[in-house]
């Protein structure tokens, strides 16, 4: 499978969440970081990595594809589990 059929498959309900929460992550330190007013190190320091983290976790994450399963195998038997 090669880069471009994987991110047009589909994408995990999960992943769809986690993506559009790094994507938000991004965006909200992007504006931190393109705010024209004086702003502590600190604060910077954060929006940098809340930056790096959003966009490293909306690209993972809509990497990841669908295999057509459901999340549970059909022929798990957890009653074994449950004593």
């Amino acid at each position: 499978m090669n880069l471009k059929e994987r991110y047009t498959k589909p994408t995990p309900k999960f992943f769809k969440i986690l993506r559009n929460i790094g994507i938000a992550l991004t965006a909200a330190g992007g504006a931190i970081l393109a705010a024209p007013v004086s702003i502590p190190a600190t604060i910077i320091t954060a929006a940098t990595y809340m930056t790096v983290a959003g966009t490293v976790a909306s690209v993972v994450s809509q990497a990841v594809v669908k295999d057509g399963d459901d999340d549970e195998p059909k022929d798990f038997d957890n009653s074994a589990l449950i004593k």
